[in-house]
């Protein structure tokens, strides 16, 4: 059986490339993002895990911990990091998690015997810091993920999560943002002083509160 949303995230201890670790611990109390590859030295992952790397700063300023699992064990992960650095230009700075018994792949459903009895699909979950899943993602292993759409989702998820808003599509920080519809026209006169915009008794707009 998968995991949906709003499960809490599945904890484990694992090897990595910084140690053991205890993922709740790891965590502590911020969010989080784990995301997979189907094994080391493919193309197509270097240029990711090089992408997360040099989104460090961004990750580290939404209070966001990464970390990445492959089912190939860690001296391999090793190797592979040193490429990643020289060919992406940067300094892989985040775990990789070590997963030759599958253990992690297991608990997150990352095995898909339809793409690959073996190898774990190219899943990303972002985890709360209620250790809830936020968000989780499956891409094709030909398509890199992009991975300033998974920081535009955690701005909107962090945002949504301390105000009675939602995010229109295509939202950007500092954009406006909509009204969720459990909140009335009146109240939210009076919940954002920046003001509120109908469009329809359903679509009210309002800048974004924290901003």
């Amino acid at each position: 059986m998968g995991l949906h949303l709003g499960d809490p995230a599945p904890n484990f201890k694992a090897q990595t490339t910084a140690g053991e670790i205890d993922f709740y611990e790891y965590l502590g109390n911020g969010w989080g993002v784990l995301f997979s590859h189907p094994a080391d030295y493919t193309p197509v992952c270097t240029t990711e895990l090089g992408k997360t790397a040099l989104l460090s700063e961004e990750f580290a300023k939404r209070n966001v911990k990464v970390l990445a699992v492959s089912v190939d064990p860690l001296d391999k992960h090793e190797g592979w990091v040193k490429d990643i650095n020289e060919t992406q230009n940067t300094t892989v700075n985040f775990p990789l998690i070590a997963d030759a018994d599958r253990k992690v792949a297991t608990l997150y459903d990352m095995i898909h015997p339809n793409a690959s009895a073996t190898a774990t699909v190219r899943s990303l979950f972002v985890i709360g810091p209620d250790k809830l899943i936020k968000l989780f993602i499956t891409y094709p292993a030909s398509t890199g993920r992009n991975f300033v759409e998974v920081l535009r989702v955690i701005d909107s998820l962090q945002l949504t999560a301390n105000y009675s808003v939602a995010t229109p599509a295509d939202w950007k920080q500092g954009e406006d943002v909509i009204v969720v519809p459990a909140v009335s026209t009146e109240d939210a006169i009076k919940k954002f002083p920046k003001g509120v915009k109908v469009v329809k008794p359903y679509l009210r707009y309002t800048p974004q509160p924290n901003v």
